[in-house]
């Protein structure tokens, strides 16, 4: 019988990070030139494959995890076993830090929605950095910061029915200019891929996307959407209250997909 190996699993992949992909990690360049150093070499990446899973529920933490390139989703299990979705992790985005900080398991999994590259500093490296580096401290209590904020503004949107108020606090969570700084104004997402984070077919993304790009808040690129009016999306989202039970506007015309 032939001896089948089994799969490299995401460590086994993981190896130094290079040049290029460190120039693109923003925590980096808050340190002082030895600390950057010391903690580029540090730095793992390694590619995730759909549906492998960075974050499993239950598991200790090891690695604080950051996106390079490619699009992650941040979800749990309730007890009925049925999944929801907290929200979408897309490049420059790194996270995880108040279960490092605790040193507790992960409460939530973190699973590739495409092949993506990710980063990932190991705990004691980044307990090193928080116990000798103030700019570090100030860039990860700002991230908390930030990060609280977003939650709280997306459980005060998750109790409404509306779906295209759905699909542009989603959209405007992943343009976050802090959280998320390697998007800048294109997104590269998929309708499928944004349905998975909002919790809508395919079919109602593409009729909310159309009727953002009707306001002129978006432009459906191919392979992403482009964000046109980002205060535009986020005001949308302040008066959202107001439109709750009322039907959604129908888009003017059909939206094209935003890639394959």
């Amino acid at each position: 019988m032939p001896i089948v190996s089994a799969p490299a699993t995401l460590r086994d992949r993981a190896r130094p990070a290079q040049a290029a992909e460190l120039a693109g990690i923003p925590w980096l360049a808050v340190l002082d030139p030895p600390q950057r150093a010391h903690a580029a070499a540090m730095v793992v990446v390694a590619e995730a494959e759909v549906g492998d899973l960075l974050c499993r529920i239950g598991r200790p933490a090891t690695f604080w995890f950051g996106v390079i390139d490619g699009l992650l989703k941040m979800s749990s299990d309730t007890e009925h076993g049925a999944p929801i979705t907290f929200t979408g992790v897309p490049p420059g985005a790194w996270f995880g830090e108040g279960t490092l900080l605790k040193r507790e398991s992960y409460r939530y999994n973190i699973e590739a929605l495409r092949k993506s590259l990710v980063a990932g500093l190991p705990i004691e490296s980044f307990h090193e950095l928080l116990e000798t580096s103030l700019s570090f401290n100030r860039y990860v209590l700002n991230q908390i910061n930030e990060r609280l904020g977003q939650f709280i503004a997306a459980r005060e949107i998750d109790r409404m029915t509306d779906p295209d108020t759905r699909v542009a606090r989603s959209l405007a969570s992943l343009f976050h200019p802090v959280l998320y700084p390697g998007v800048g104004s294109l997104l590269r997402i998929t309708q499928n891929e944004l349905g998975y984070l909002v919790g809508l077919s395919r079919q109602r993304v593409n009729q909310a996307l159309g009727a953002l790009q009707a306001q002129q808040l978006i432009r459906i690129e191919y392979g992403g959407v482009r964000v046109l009016d980002l205060a535009g999306l986020q005001r949308r989202l302040v008066s959202a209250p107001q439109a709750a039970g009322r039907p959604a506007a129908a888009p003017s015309a059909p939206a094209a997909p935003p890639g394959a």
